[in-house]
């Protein structure tokens, strides 16, 4: 399988959406954002940036104030505040214990170490979307409902025809005729193909013939929708297990990629959530949706450390043009800059 990387191609202006709109979803589909992606980040990050800005910078503040306990206990404490788990948390303190025991705290040195330990987590955990060397991609999206799974589709969709790439949906989210109701207007207003069937008809139908027409009229993409119900893991197992083997009948290596989508807005019941879908579906990498300032962006380290897989794609605001590519060190400049450039 090769690997992709998403360019940024610039884009006319889409077509005005249609006023109607399903439960109460009105998805939009914008030219390019005029800012940046590091720009919609840092706004996306805005909530952990203010805690590492005000809560760890105020540790600061007492003129010669010695690394002791007591600080070590605050630094943590405002750490943890970020969402980024209390593994990271205490890598940080013990190392800035270790390089500025009983010395006066060196702010610079903090921020250095809270650099280094999160790149550290976070590097090993990405990795490129994998493709298929010839033929159709089929990615698979799992998560559960109110995750931001069908809009995630969307937004990879979008990512993909702005490469060029022609894409097929497939609604395979039966059970909910809502989320099969919200992907076909995102595929009318991104002007993609969608198979979709009847309401609770059997999911792996749809995906075969989602992936049957995108081998038989060649498009690049299939991206098929999965059921965002947890119920009990057996029957997921089952259901999930189905769909891949009625896929790889059609092409044997597929699906490339089994997507898990995980809202950053719900902490630690996201992972809790989350850990029986990784289990059942076989994911291969993470989006982390709705980081869009309400959320609080450390929880990023612990989704990739609990979950061993690569955070793929990070979603930054509702537009689809709100989803790029996973990368640790535009993450950490976002999260870092100028938290701690009036600290001393």
């Amino acid at each position: 399988m090769a690997l992709f990387r998403f360019g940024r191609k610039e884009e006319p202006q889409a077509p005005a959406a249609p006023a109607s709109a399903a439960a109460g979803v009105e998805p939009t589909v914008d030219a390019p954002a005029p800012r940046g992606f590091l720009d919609r980040l840092k706004a996306g990050l805005a909530k952990t940036a203010r805690v590492l800005n005000t809560d760890v910078r105020d540790l600061f503040k007492r003129e010669g104030r010695l690394v002791d306990e007591e600080f070590l206990e605050e630094l943590r404490a405002a750490l943890v505040k970020t969402d980024m788990g209390p593994a990271a948390a205490e890598a940080i303190v013990c190392d800035v214990r270790e390089r500025l025991r009983a010395r006066v705290v060196d702010p610079e040195i903090v921020l250095d170490s809270i650099r280094s330990q999160l790149l550290a987590r976070l590097a090993p955990a990405t990795a490129a979307i994998a493709t298929a060397t010839s033929g159709p991609t089929v990615i698979l999206v799992t998560g559960v409902n109110g995750s931001g799974k069908t809009t995630s589709i969307a937004k990879l969709a979008r990512l993909f025809t702005r490469d060029g790439k022609r894409v097929v949906l497939g609604a395979g989210d039966t059970f909910r005729a809502a989320a099969v109701e919200q992907l076909g207007m995102w595929a009318e207003r991104l002007g993609v193909e969608l198979i979709r069937g009847e309401a609770g008809c059997d999911p792996a139908s749809v995906a075969h013939r989602a992936v049957a027409k995108a081998v038989e009229e060649g498009f690049d993409v299939c991206i098929i929708d999965t059921a965002g119900r947890l119920q009990t893991q057996a029957n997921l197992m089952q259901e999930l297990g189905k769909i891949r083997r009625v896929i790889a009948k059609q092409i044997p290596e597929a699906p490339h990629e089994t997507l898990l989508v995980i809202d950053a807005t719900a902490g630690q019941n996201a992972l809790s959530q989350a850990k029986g879908f990784k289990e059942a579906a076989g994911c291969t990498g993470i989006v982390l949706s709705k980081l869009d300032g309400s959320a609080r962006g450390g929880v990023i380290v612990p989704v990739a450390e609990q979950f061993g897989l690569p955070v793929k794609f990070v979603g930054v605001g509702e537009s689809a043009d709100d989803l790029e590519a996973f990368e640790p060190e535009a993450f950490l400049s976002a999260l870092l800059e100028g938290a701690f450039s009036a600290a001393g």
